[in-house]
């Protein structure tokens, strides 16, 4: 990556357009997390390619970590819908080419994760579509755990792996 995409990749992007009411932070024991309604993200699986990970901007949460592409629920946004939208939004992943497999949530109580495991059915390039992403790849199940994970995704990859398995 250049100079120029670093430093652009290091500035939050300006703001159009309403915000969502769920696009907030909440506090709690256990820290602070995005989603007011909760969140969460896509885990797409190819069998061919591996899964889709997204190379969070250096400006977001944990930035410059490789996680999952997702977001913020919207309210009275039901976990899976929430998360094949923002995977949408954030890497074109195609809702309709992909099945679910399971999902894992993490719930604090205050705050919620749910991760939705897919399977990918047709083949497809992500596409970066917006400025929370530095970069989207495909990993090799077995390469996933040597890159530098978002803190949540790390905690909980050996599981999701298990489960793919």
């Amino acid at each position: 990556m250049d100079h120029a995409s670093v430093a652009a990749s290091s500035i939050p992007p300006v703001r159009t357009g309403p915000r969502n009411p769920g696009d907030a932070w909440v506090e709690g024991d256990h820290g602070r997390f995005w989603g007011r309604f909760g969140a969460a993200g896509v885990l797409a699986w190819d069998p061919a390619k591996g899964v889709l990970l997204q190379h969070r901007a250096v400006w977001s949460h944990n930035g410059g970590t490789w996680g999952l592409p997702g977001g913020a629920l919207h309210e009275g946004e039901d976990a899976v819908s929430g998360a094949l939208r923002e995977a949408h939004e954030e890497a074109a992943v195609p809702a309709e080419h992909v099945d679910v497999l399971f999902t894992s949530v993490l719930d604090l109580g205050y705050w919620s994760y749910t991760t939705v495991v897919v399977k990918v059915l047709e083949p497809f390039e992500p596409v970066i579509s917006d400025p929370e992403s530095i970069e989207l790849l495909w990993v090799p199940l077995p390469g996933v755990a040597d890159k530098e994970l978002h803190p949540g995704f790390g905690a909980a990859w050996p599981g999701l792996r298990e489960r793919l398995a």
